[in-house]
């Protein structure tokens, strides 16, 4: 029987994202870098109460009861770069550019207008409905200071020719009629997309220059908010990449501070999408290395680190190899890279692992060697990293340790004991076979609060089909998984989470696929039955679906394509029909001239299907995946003559920031009535406020 226990269960879990340390003590530690990075203090939260520690790795010390006040920088302006040295900042105004010293004020452009400006990405992924949320007329600018703060690298983004759509506010906030908020948003196969040209300023010398070279496709984010332009050490050049509409060439160019002039350096040409990292948004793994460059490449079937010249651009050697796949690369020195790899930990292959080898691909080795999952941060002056180990069901110990893996000081071990009074379990990480039979694939399990396995209960599937990230995260992060997972298993149900085929973190084979397989549900069916047939706790004739914008794609598919098996679903601010999604998006996955393949990737298209219930849900001003996805489904489910329920949520964005906890409990309701076949109980979660220090990390 469902009860308020249950919800208010739920609700706790729930909120664990957005009230660190209400739940959970001492999992996360943030380092604060003083002195160049030498030492660093963090905080951990205790509830309401805070404690400050400071840490030197290199004398061995932990020193707790720290005050961080003078290393406090004072309160700037948020919308404001600042320089390295500190003496400039760089902001927007409008579609401008403009440089403050202390009481100065300069514009270092004049020229922007609408559709033409500097120093922001294209509308589509600028969150113009969240910024106006929080009282903010935009993002930070995009740009990126020269390491000895003479210059300042940024764009001039163009959407002149970009389509424009339309968002209807009807409630705005200061009163009134209804407001259309209008963006520019390309959709797969328009002839135009956001493009933009690279410049510098010379803030000290008063001097403009642009790449002498064709703009950059921006379809998604800037070039320099997503790391794919940064600066040479020596602050004398530019290195960027490029690739074509195709996506098939991936391009490290080299462009002179002074000139503009632009040469080629590093060129690679696939049969596929070609990119600088397995995961579609994660920093290029591509590192300037003196007169070298390490090239991340997919050229054998798992994703490993090249040499090249670099003034040649000649393959000098192959610096990585073996089945496992190159994450991130964390620091280059004297002839060694460190970097993070998944697939070396045989019980887990998205387990990551810190490793070492040179550059000349001798002397591989484990620096961290265990079989935990392991988060990394450098410090800034490279000496050593703090390093967070944990599994999805062994609480995070947090360390600092050397390049050798020697632990120089020991910080936080996580307290979880308030975690599990509030009805959490350790969720089960499971390996079943794929629906080809033959590939593993792996996910986890959380059993409901209060489990008794005489029982059978009803069992949600709670998806997310990348294809840019892996659904379940391989160390211990409730926060995470908690938003959908973890609550539900609160309510009384069984829950699943898995990556199929078509999601990144393994082989290049496995990730290949397409936007309509939605991550491989076929696998997810193939999942429910092999785990059910071990766990007869496991109602199979009670399952239901529930996803978010990408993963309510999914959970609109499932429900569609696969009525046997899901019963019931629930799409959050789903993106059901590729063919108006963000360009980026689905010719990322199915390239840049296929029609076919976006048809595919329309649930509007199998809305005929429909069997089961199912739950559409969107903000009224989502303008990263509109709200006529859903409007759109529900009118292709109305005319074949079906049923399902709609809830268009007044000023809110693709993420419900405000009304998160109305969403949610709308979908536990709807997932209660439809597999429990019960009423929900009286009891409303509170709204879930969102702590401002947290919100950068929930984004």
């Amino acid at each position: 029987m469902i009860t308020d226990a249950g919800y208010r269960a739920a609700e706790q879990l729930l909120r664990r994202p957005a009230a660190p340390g209400e739940l959970v003590v001492g999992d996360r530690v943030s380092p604060q870098w003083i002195e160049d990075g030498r030492r660093f203090w963090y905080q951990v939260r205790d509830g309401a109460s805070r404690r400050f520690v400071v840490v030197d790795p290199v004398a061995g010390t932990r020193t707790p009861d720290f005050d961080p006040t003078p290393f406090l920088a004072a309160p700037g302006n948020p919308l404001e770069v600042a320089s390295p040295d500190g003496e400039v900042a760089v902001s927007r105004r409008g579609h401008d550019l403009w440089a403050r010293s202390g009481d100065r004020e300069w514009a270092l452009t004049t020229d922007g207008v609408p559709g033409l400006g500097y120093g922001y990405g294209p509308d589509s992924m600028s969150y113009g409905t969240l910024m106006r949320k929080f009282g903010l007329p935009h993002l930070p600018p995009a740009l990126a200071w020269s390491p000895d703060s003479s210059k300042v690298l940024a764009h001039r983004t163009d959407q002149r020719t970009v389509r424009k759509t339309h968002l209807i506010e009807s409630r705005p906030a200061g009163g009134g009629g209804p407001v259309t908020h209008t963006q520019h948003y390309a959709y797969p196969g328009d002839t135009s997309a956001p493009l933009a040209d690279l410049v510098v300023f010379d803030v000290r010398a008063g001097t403009t220059v642009f790449a002498a070279a064709e703009p950059l496709l921006m379809p998604e984010f800037s070039p320099v908010t997503a790391g794919w332009a940064w600066w040479s050490d020596d602050s004398t050049a530019v290195y960027f990449l490029s690739r074509p509409r195709d996506q098939h060439t991936l391009t490290l160019n080299r462009m002179d501070a002074v000139t503009g002039e632009v040469r080629v350096v590093v060129t690679e040409t696939g049969t596929g999408r070609t990119s600088p990292n397995q995961f579609m948004y994660g920093p290029p793994l591509v590192r300037v290395v003196g007169d070298e460059v390490l090239w991340f490449s997919q050229r054998d079937g798992w994703g490993h680190l090249y040499r090249h010249d670099l003034h040649t651009g000649e393959l000098l050697g192959q610096v990585t190899s073996g089945e496992w796949l190159v994450r991130e690369i964390l620091h280059v020195a004297d002839g060694v890279v460190h970097f993070i790899a998944s697939g070396l930990v045989a019980e887990d292959p998205y387990r990551r692992t810190v490793c070492r080898v040179s550059l000349d691909g001798t002397g591989f080795a484990v620096v961290t060697d265990d079989a935990s999952d392991h988060v990394v941060t450098v410090s800034p002056c490279g000496s050593y990293f703090v390093d967070s180990a944990s599994t999805v069901d062994t609480p995070p110990v947090t360390t600092a340790r050397s390049w050798t893996g020697e632990v120089l000081v020991s910080l936080e071990v996580a307290d979880i004991s308030r975690l599990v009074a509030a009805g959490w379990t350790a969720p089960e990480r499971f390996r079943v076979k794929a629906a080809d039979g033959v590939t593993d694939v792996y996910g986890v399990l959380y059993k409901p609060r209060d489990f008794d396995p005489s029982l059978r209960y009803p069992v949600v599937d709670s998806v997310y089909p990348g294809p840019q990230v892996t659904r379940v995260t391989p160390c211990f992060d409730p926060g995470g998984m908690g938003l959908d997972a973890e609550p539900l298993a609160a309510l009384g149900f069984v829950v699943v989470a898995l990556d199929g085929r078509g999601t990144p973190g393994r082989s290049a084979e496995f990730l290949a696929g397409n936007l309509a397989d939605a991550g491989g549900l076929v696998d997810h069916v193939a999942a429910l039955h092999q785990l059910a047939s071990s766990r007869p706790w496991m109602d199979l004739e009670r399952v239901g679906v529930m996803g978010h914008s990408g993963g309510g794609f999914a959970a609109g598919r499932a429900v569609l394509a696969f009525p046997e098996t899901f019963r019931a679903g629930v799409a959050l601010s789903g993106s059901h029909d590729a063919r108006y999604i963000g360009l980026g998006w689905a010719e990322n996955v199915d390239g840049a001239d296929n029609p076919e393949a976006w048809q595919r990737a329309s649930n509007v298209e199998i809305a005929d299907q429909l069997q089961g219930k199912l739950l559409l849900v969107h903000g009224e001003l989502d303008d990263t995946v509109h709200p006529d996805h859903s409007l759109a489904l529900a009118d292709a489910v109305i005319a074949a003559g079906k049923d399902c329920e709609v809830v268009i949520v007044p000023g809110c964005e693709h993420l419900f920031i405000d009304r998160m906890a109305y969403v949610r409990t709308k979908a536990w309701d709807f997932l209660v009535r439809a597999l429990m076949g019960v009423e929900p109980p009286a009891y409303r979660p509170a709204p879930i406020l969102i702590d401002p220090e947290v919100l950068g990390e929930m984004l």
